[in-house]
């Protein structure tokens, strides 16, 4: 019997092939849309520094002109394969010009330049991505009916059955994809909104927080992709008595964390106030639908915090609280942020700025 599609994406390489597939991940020119391209690789991979630097035409991307249109990946972190399996890896690059000089929306060179300046301090993230999943057909939420609305928000939030969760197949692949990749997914839940859900990236150190959340993120447009489900980040995806969708970033340093890291939690919190409306700017496209005061967010035109409230721009968590010492949530971002631009900003801020 002829071989089908599904037996070739099956097929397990023989045993004298050391030959592997290296798929290159780059965040396209929008800053949200994802792009790859796989290549062979002689062998296995152990090491960045192993992996060639390649190409791709930069002006079908939006990152450059079509008279000069190359762009160059330097591949930057290595993740394995769930779709591939064996040897077969992910890899994370960064975009650069011919020259070497960083293109202009290559945000992870920016923010390694200040997570460079002081490695010492320990920066942890962890990353709360929230997001929608939409029928494809029309692009409306995941178990809603067409052109109506489920009934009100309540039963949702990490709930169970079949009128209460829509997708959890997609969130399972992904969570177990994530695993197996090497991210350090640390959970996820079915959310408030109907059809929407969250996975937690983190700890993870600096630089790496946003390596692995762009990577968890390209994971999860693969598998919607597969189930011909659209993967939607908007901020506010239903207008109305719903839900809008974040990306809250848990943060701290080795200071933060050791006796005595109240203080320093505080005069982090103080420095957040002071470069509220910069934060702002930069957590994500469309924020403004989402901060304003209801549905567990904070106005975006005040700064507030607060131990355990979920209606402010910062949260310090109640065990923090009780020990002195520990992290805090800063609730602002937009599902649809930059984990490049959002980690570096909180950290420059809190821990390197001085006002």
């Amino acid at each position: 019997m002829a071989a089908t599609v599904e037996d070739l994406l099956r097929l397990e390489m023989p045993a004298d092939e050391k030959r592997i597939i290296a798929e290159y991940i780059w965040v396209g020119g929008s800053g949200l849309d994802l792009r790859s391209k796989p290549r062979t690789l002689p062998g296995p991979v152990k090491s960045v520094s192993e992996l060639p630097k390649w190409n791709y035409d930069g002006s079908s991307t939006g990152q450059a002109p079509g008279e000069d249109s190359e762009v160059i990946l330097y591949p930057q972190a290595i993740f394995r394969d769930p779709f591939r399996g064996g040897d077969n890896i992910l890899v994370m690059c960064d975009c650069y010009t011919p020259q070497g000089e960083p293109i202009p929306t290559n945000t992870r060179y920016a923010a390694n330049k200040l997570f460079q300046q002081a490695l010492e301090t320990e920066p942890w993230f962890g990353l709360e991505q929230e997001y929608t999943l939409l029928e494809k057909e029309h692009k409306w939420p995941l178990g809603w009916p067409v052109n109506g609305y489920p009934g009100a928000q309540g039963p949702y939030y990490c709930g169970v059955g079949a009128d209460k969760a829509w997708g959890r197949r997609i969130v399972d692949a992904h969570y177990k994809a994530c695993v197996y990749a090497g991210i350090t997914i640390s959970g996820t839940n079915g959310e408030v909104m109907p059809g929407q859900w969250e996975f937690q990236v983190g700890p993870a150190v600096g630089i790496a927080a946003g390596d692995e959340l762009w990577v968890a993120r390209y994971l999860l447009e693969r598998i919607t992709e597969m189930e011909g489900v659209i993967l939607s980040l908007d901020p506010k995806p239903v207008q109305g008595d719903w839900n809008g969708a974040g990306c809250h970033c848990n943060f701290s340093t080795k200071a933060m964390r050791e006796d005595g890291g109240w203080e320093v939690i505080m005069e982090g919190v103080k420095n957040l106030e002071l470069r509220h409306k910069e934060h702002i700017k930069a957590y994500g496209e469309g924020n403004e639908r989402r901060l304003t005061g209801r549905h567990e967010t904070a106005s975006m035109d005040r700064f507030s915090w607060a131990v355990a409230s979920r209606g402010t721009s910062v949260r310090i968590g109640r065990d923090t609280e009780a020990k002195k010492k520990g992290y805090m949530e800063d609730r602002r971002p937009a599902s649809n942020m930059d984990p490049y631009v959002v980690t570096s900003l909180v950290f420059d801020t809190t821990t390197l700025w001085k006002p």
